[in-house]
C-alpha cells in the first residue's frame, strides 16, 4: 500500500505529465497550423508519450491498491512560437519533469518504498531521454539553421519519428 505521501506525489506527477500531453497537442497543432508536418507529428508522438508515462503511474497506483485523484488539465500557453523556441520550451519543460521525478524518487528513498523506487528508475532514464532529444534537436537547428531549406530539412527529419 501506498503512504499518503507518495500517493499525494504521484498523483500530483499524473496530473503533470497530462498537462505535458496537453502542452505538447496544442505545441503539435501550432506546428500543422504552419505547415511544418514533421515537427507537428514529433510533437503528437511526444504527447502519446507523455499520456503513456501518465497512464503507467496511474496503473501503478491502482496495483499498489491506491486511488488516483485527476485534476483539471491546465489550458497550454502555445503563442507564436518559431521552430526553436518551442523546442527550447520542450527542454525546459523536461527539465522540469526530470526535477520532479527526481524529488519523487527522493521522497520514495525517505519513505523507504522500494516499489516506488523501481518504478520510478524506469521515469529516470526515460527522463535522460527526453532531454537528449530536445537538446539534439536544438543542436541541429543552431548548426543547419531555423529557415529556408535546413528548416524544411528538419521538418522531413522529424517526421519519420516512429510511434512511442
Amino acid at each position: 500500500m501506498l503512504t499518503k505521501p507518495i500517493l499525494d506525489a504521484i498523483n500530483a506527477q499524473i496530473q503533470l505529465e497530462l498537462n505535458s500531453a496537453y502542452s505538447y497537442l496544442a505545441l503539435s497543432n501550432q506546428c500543422e497550423s504552419e505547415s511544418l508536418p514533421g515537427f507537428a507529428k514529433w510533437l503528437r508522438v511526444q504527447w502519446e508519450e507523455e499520456v503513456g508515462h501518465a497512464m503507467k503511474f496511474l496503473d501503478y497506483v491502482h496495483e499498489r491498491g491506491g486511488a488516483v485523484t485527476l485534476g483539471a488539465i491546465e489550458k497550454p500557453t502555445v503563442g507564436s512560437k518559431s521552430p526553436k523556441e518551442i523546442f527550447e520550451s520542450v527542454l525546459s519543460h523536461e527539465r522540469n519533469v526530470t526535477a520532479s521525478i527526481n524529488k519523487l524518487y527522493e521522497l520514495a528513498m525517505s519513505e523507504k518504498d522500494y516499489p516506488t523506487q523501481g518504478l520510478l528508475q524506469w521515469y529516470i532514464k526515460e527522463q535522460v531521454e527526453e532531454e537528449k532529444n530536445a537538446t539534439e534537436i536544438i543542436a541541429l537547428m543552431n548548426l543547419a539553421g531555423t529557415s529556408g531549406p535546413s528548416l524544411l530539412m528538419l521538418d522531413r527529419q522529424l517526421g519519420m519519428r516512429a510511434k512511442a
